[in-house]
């Protein structure tokens, strides 16, 4: 079974110390992937507005969010200017690509596009995307092919931008199995390859679930060896730093089960997009993350405790 391996990039310290070690433990387990990355300002600071939001706290506390991000991370968009991700890390982000990984999009500005887009109009959703899609061609001299939104955070005109960018397939959405995206009862020309399984800070603190066992539950959630595979999303703020010894847990488990890690590109490449279901895109809520997010409509997502 094909597991790939998609991450997401949020931050400024992310990319300069989390994506180099990703990059060490990929190579170690012989593991594809694909990076995608926050390309404009980190301003992560100006999440402190999500506090309000139902569950929100309740996450924090359960994955030490000032441990695995950093207090100056914390402050950027608010006591301290944000750094710009692709201009002050652009060597990191080429060398991903030059390590042989897939590289795209995740977003311009993460806080911005996580917190605005589902209400935000198509004048205000094609200037985010289409910096985001400039900037990365500046970085690595061609168009992006793939796209991860920022929090699964999408609204009718990004799903229409995605077909009209040119990206060969996303990963925007939650769900089961790859499909073709219905907005509104209007078919997008994109394939969506869903993220299938859940990520770790949806799991750790929820039940009897720690750091110690979230390792072992996830494996167990990814033994059905489907047809379609699974996506697994990961952050490079999380397994790319404290939590790496839990990705490589995972890797070395995976492995051990025989399935082969890859990137998106290679999980797309065996996929018959002409045959591929065509599935509503609906607001629904995933265990263990707060708010809604853009799930595959009619069908069954793992749940967060056992």
């Amino acid at each position: 079974m094909k597991i790939a391996l998609k991450i997401d990039v949020d931050t400024y310290r992310g990319t300069r110390e989390g994506v180099p070690r990703l990059i060490d433990a990929l190579k170690r387990h012989h593991a594809g992937a694909t990076f995608l990355f926050s390309l404009g300002p980190d301003h992560t600071g100006r999440a402190v507005r999500r506090a309000f939001r139902p569950g929100f706290m309740k996450k924090v506390s359960r994955t030490s969010v000032l441990e695995h991000y950093g207090i100056v991370t914390l402050l950027y968009g608010t006591l301290l200017p944000g750094p710009d991700i692709g201009v002050r890390c652009a060597d990191i982000l080429r060398s991903v690509r030059d390590a042989g990984f897939e590289t795209g999009i995740h977003t311009w500005d993460h806080v911005k596009w996580q917190d605005g887009v589902a209400q935000a109009d198509a004048a205000w959703t094609a200037e985010q995307m289409e910096l985001a899609c400039k900037r990365y061609e500046s970085v690595f001299g061609e168009p992006a092919r793939v796209h991860g939104a920022a929090g699964w955070q999408m609204n009718r005109h990004a799903y229409r931008l995605t077909q009209q960018l040119g990206f060969s397939y996303c990963s925007d959405t939650r769900g089961n199995r790859p499909f073709i995206p219905v907005i509104n009862g209007e078919i997008v020309a994109c394939p969506q390859l869903p993220t299938t399984l859940p990520t770790l800070d949806e799991l750790i603190g929820v039940g009897d679930i720690t750091v110690e066992s979230v390792a072992d539950h996830l494996l167990h959630l990814s033994a059905d060896h489907r047809t379609s595979g699974h996506v697994y999303t990961l952050h490079a703020e999380l397994e790319g730093m404290k939590l790496l010894p839990v990705f490589e847990r995972l890797l070395e488990g995976w492995r051990a089960a025989g399935h082969e890690l890859v990137s998106l590109r290679d999980y797309a490449g065996r996929l018959d997009a002409g045959a591929l279901p065509r599935h509503a895109v609906i607001d629904g809520e995933i265990p263990g993350r707060s708010g809604t997010l853009s799930v595959q409509d009619g069908d069954f997502l793992a749940e967060a405790a056992p």
